[in-house]
C-alpha cells in the first residue's frame, strides 16, 4: 500500500527524488548553521529568520517541482518559446533599470512585492529548453548552417550577451551547456568552433573597451579575480584561504552540525562557500564525498533513463537541465577548494537563495517529467528515436 501511494503521486525516477530530498535536508541544516552572523547583523539576532526563509523557498520549490513533473515533457517545447520571449526583454530591462550591486545589475525589483527577481535564472532555463526544442526539430537538416545552426545559435548569443555584463560566470555556464547540447544534437561542430572563436574575440574586445572606459563595470572584478587566483593574493584569496581552513579542520568526519568556526570569517558561507561549511561540519566523507556523489548520481540516473527514450526532445531536454545543474555544482565546489577563481555560482538546491532555488526546482521537475514519460513509454513498448 505504501509503494502504491508513492507510485501514484511521485512519478519518475525514485533515485532522483531521493537525491532531491537529501539535498534539501542539507540545505536547511547548512543554511541555518551558516547564517548566524548574518542574523545578528541584519535581524537583531533572530537566527531562525533565514532558516524559515530558506524553508519557505524550498517548500515552494518542491511544490513547483511536483507540478512540473506532472506536466508532459512535450509541453515544455512550446513553453520554451514563451519563456524566451519573456526572458530576453526582462534581461534587457535588468541591464537598464535593474538593482545595481557591486557594479552588477542582476536583479529586477518587483513593484509592490518588496522582493527582487534574478532574470538570468529564468533565461537560462528557457534557453536550454529552446535549444533542445530546436535541435530536435532540425534533425533532418542538422548539418546545415542557415536552416539549423543560425536559428539555434543566435538566441544563445543574444541571451549570453545580455547576461554577460553583469554575470560572466552564468553567461559562460549557459554557453557551454548549449554547446554540449549542440554536440549531442549532431550540429556541425566546425560551425560551433568558429562561433566559439568569434565569442573569444568579442569577449576580449568587450573587456578591452570597458577597461579603457570611465564606466568599467564588472571588468575590473573579473581581471582582479583571475590575477588574485594566479598570484594567491587579494580579497578573493582571503575567501579561498578561509574555505581551505574550513575544509582542513573538518577532517574526515567533521565537527558535527552547528560547530563551524569559519562561518564567522567567510564572507558568503551560506551561498558561494556553503560547500566548505558542509565539509567543516560533516567531514570529507559525510559532507564532501557525499555531496559530489549526489550530484553525479543525479546525472548518472538521467543518462541511464534517456537510453530508453524514444524522443530526441526528451533526451536533449533532460541532458540539458541535468548537465547545467551538475556543472554549476562542480564549479561551486571547485571554487570552495580553490581550483577555480571565485565565480559567485550557488550550489544548486543547497545554497541560500530565492529565484535560484525555485528555477532549480523547476529544472528538476522537468527532468522527472521526462523520466515519468520514458517509464510510461518503455512499458508501452517504446520506439525509435524521433523528434518530439
Amino acid at each position: 500500500m505504501h509503494n502504491n501511494w508513492l507510485e501514484k503521486y511521485f512519478k519518475g525516477d525514485r533515485t532522483i527524488w531521493l537525491v532531491v530530498f537529501i539535498l534539501t535536508l542539507f540545505s536547511l541544516l547548512a543554511v541555518y548553521s551558516s547564517t548566524g552572523t548574518l542574523a545578528y547583523k541584519y535581524q537583531s539576532g533572530d537566527t531562525e529568520f533565514y532558516l524559515f526563509r530558506q524553508a519557505r523557498f524550498l517548500i515552494i520549490g518542491l511544490a513547483l517541482m511536483y507540478l512540473a513533473h506532472r506536466i508532459r515533457y512535450n509541453v515544455y517545447s512550446r513553453l520554451s518559446q514563451i519563456g524566451l520571449f519573456i526572458a530576453i526583454p526582462l534581461l534587457l530591462l535588468t541591464l537598464i533599470i535593474g538593482t545595481n550591486l557591486n557594479s552588477a545589475s542582476r536583479w529586477l525589483s518587483l513593484p509592490g512585492l518588496n522582493t527582487s527577481f534574478q532574470t538570468s535564472d529564468l533565461a537560462k532555463l528557457a534557453l536550454i529548453m529552446f535549444v533542445a526544442r530546436m535541435l530536435s526539430r532540425k534533425q533532418e537538416n542538422i548539418k546545415d548552417f542557415k536552416t539549423a545552426f543560425l536559428p539555434i545559435m543566435l538566441p544563445v548569443l543574444i541571451v549570453c550577451g545580455l547576461i554577460l555584463p553583469a554575470n560572466l560566470s552564468t553567461s559562460l555556464l549557459i554557453f557551454f551547456t548549449s554547446v554540449v547540447l549542440m554536440f549531442i544534437g549532431r550540429i556541425n561542430m566546425k560551425y560551433v568552433f568558429i562561433m566559439c572563436g568569434l565569442g573569444v574575440v568579442l569577449l576580449s574586445g568587450y573587456v578591452a573597451v570597458k577597461y579603457n572606459s570611465e564606466d568599467r563595470g564588472r571588468v575590473v572584478t573579473w581581471i582582479n579575480r583571475v590575477k588574485n587566483f594566479s598570484s594567491g593574493e587579494g580579497n578573493d584569496n582571503y575567501q579561498a584561504d578561509q574555505a581551505k581552513i574550513a575544509i582542513a579542520t573538518g577532517g574526515l568526519v567533521g565537527k558535527f552540525p552547528g560547530n563551524s568556526t569559519q562561518r564567522n570569517f567567510l564572507p558568503h558561507p551560506y551561498s558561494d562557500f556553503i560547500f566548505a561549511i558542509i565539509i567543516e561540519e560533516y567531514g570529507f566523507l559525510f559532507g564532501g564525498v557525499l555531496m559530489i556523489f549526489l550530484y553525479l548520481l543525479l546525472f548518472f540516473r538521467v543518462i541511464r533513463f534517456i537510453n530508453h527514450s524514444p524522443r530526441a526532445f526528451a533526451t536533449l531536454l533532460a541532458v540539458g537541465c541535468s548537465f547545467m545543474l551538475v556543472f554549476q555544482a562542480m564549479i561551486n565546489m571547485a571554487v570552495a577548494v580553490n581550483l577555480f577563481p571565485v565565480t559567485g555560482q550557488p550550489l544548486p538546491l543547497v545554497s541560500m537563495g530565492g529565484t535560484s532555488t525555485l528555477f532549480t526546482s523547476i529544472a528538476l521537475g522537468i527532468i522527472l517529467s521526462v523520466s515519468r514519460e520514458v517509464e510510461k513509454e518503455k512499458k508501452e513498448g517504446g520506439g525509435e528515436l524521433a523528434a518530439a
